[in-house]
């Protein structure tokens, strides 16, 4: 058996990462049990999802590179998708690249994945063109992140503001309850449903049930992360009940 230890950067609100993660890799060792996962992780503080509060946690993320540096891990992830998209199109190249010169400068060789970047490398796997999107921002953060994507080459046909911007209430918001809002799409033309655009927003205990009643492949910003943290580990992509991206059938590189 192999520990394969994983380094996460998550706001000091973020509840959902750490708990959606960890479920999808640790159901992963069911089909795959000669890998085990270990996660580490290092918080930088954000309480409200405001841009003023997203440019304030951006300007900690070198402090928490270096302390997941000390821990040696084999990949780190940084987990807040909106904090990156928030900076301006193609941003997540520039963030994983601080990250990167961070652990460097410290000795650590870890490769480095963002939500942000993950997100876009899990709709490109999937071979979409067309996506819809639930966030739970306000519909001015939701603009900044559909320009993002489209920015990337892949339109948004759709969009769901759920307009939560407490960082705690998103966390605690309840997942089925996406098993009615993407009702409230227009998915005639999407080749791809994002159920969380979103790593705090939990989602992952639908992501199945509304691939299979949806009739296209749904992912999410956490199921995206698992398969880029799999995909650099140089691990097959599967996970069990996790939509068509983690279902073995994909395969593919991270963005950057």
């Amino acid at each position: 058996m192999t520990d394969h230890h994983i380094g996460l950067i998550v706001p000091s609100s973020n509840l959902t990462m750490e708990t959606e993660l960890p479920r999808m890799l640790n159901a992963r060792e069911a089909v795959e049990p000669d890998d085990r996962f270990v996660f580490h992780s290092s918080r930088m503080r954000m309480k409200h999802v405001t841009p003023e509060e997203l440019r304030g946690m951006n300007a900690q993320t070198e402090r928490a590179a270096l302390e997941l540096a000390d821990a040696r891990p084999d990949v780190v992830a940084t987990a807040c998708l909106v904090a990156i998209m928030a900076q301006g199109p193609g941003h997540h190249c520039v963030a994983e690249a601080e990250i990167t010169s961070a652990l460097r400068a410290e000795g650590a060789k870890a490769p480095v994945v963002s939500s942000a970047g993950a997100l876009l490398s899990g709709i490109s796997a999937l071979g979409a063109r067309r996506v819809a999107v639930i966030t739970p921002y306000m519909k001015e953060l939701t603009t900044r992140v559909v320009a993002y994507i489209e920015d990337a080459g892949v339109e948004v046909v759709d969009a769901l503001s759920l307009e939560v911007p407490d960082n705690l209430a998103v966390a605690r918001l309840d997942p089925a309850d996406l098993r009615e809002h993407w009702r409230r799409l227009d998915l005639r033309r999407a080749d791809a449903l994002v159920l969380s655009a979103c790593v705090q927003m939990p989602s992952l205990a639908s992501i199945q049930p509304v691939e299979d009643e949806a009739g296209l492949p749904v992912l999410s910003a956490a199921t995206s992360t698992a398969f880029s943290i799999l995909t650099e580990l140089g691990l097959p992509p599967v996970v069990p009940g996790a939509g068509s991206l983690l279902s073995g059938r994909v395969t593919g590189s991270t963005a950057g």
